[in-house]
């Protein structure tokens, strides 16, 4: 299936719930990042999701921390860590994404012959990470300006 296709097949974004990835095809990204290592997932925001996303990036209370990517030699640009409460887009689409990227995860940790396979649930993960010491949100919104 094309992304042309995976883009027109979708309800629009502002009408997805994103409780569930059923609408999100696991299929297809599992295919894209098999062949490319990534995937695109065109039409999965609205522009004004997107945009109303970008505008929190002025509001230093919605994050928890800030990196300049030049000072750590990652490149220009900078991203900012989410604090919590996550914005509710973010929760949702973080909630929707964890299963099917899980198992992928989970089909390369087999091909590698990694023991390590991450839980089947995005609650499960997180009782994982908190119970070992990570309770701090990791989703973090990029900025990159002119030439970046």
């Amino acid at each position: 299936m094309s992304s042309a296709r995976l883009a027109s097949a979708a309800p629009p974004p502002s009408e997805r719930s994103f409780e569930s990835a059923a609408d999100l095809e696991p299929a297809v990204i599992a295919t894209a990042l098999d062949a490319e290592g990534f995937a695109l997932l065109p039409g999965l925001l609205a522009a004004a999701d997107c945009t109303a996303l970008a505008a929190l990036y002025r509001d230093s209370a919605r994050f928890r921390s800030r990196i300049v990517m030049a000072r750590h030699g990652f490149g220009r640009g900078e991203y900012q860590y989410f604090a919590h409460p996550l914005p509710p887009l973010v929760a949702r689409l973080r909630r929707a994404l964890y299963q099917p990227l899980a198992d992928i995860a989970n089909r390369w940790n087999e091909r590698l012959a990694e023991p390590a396979r991450f839980p089947a649930t995005h609650d499960a993960y997180l009782a994982r990470c908190h119970a070992a010491g990570q309770t701090r949100p990791t989703p973090f919104l990029l900025r990159y300006g002119p030439g970046d």
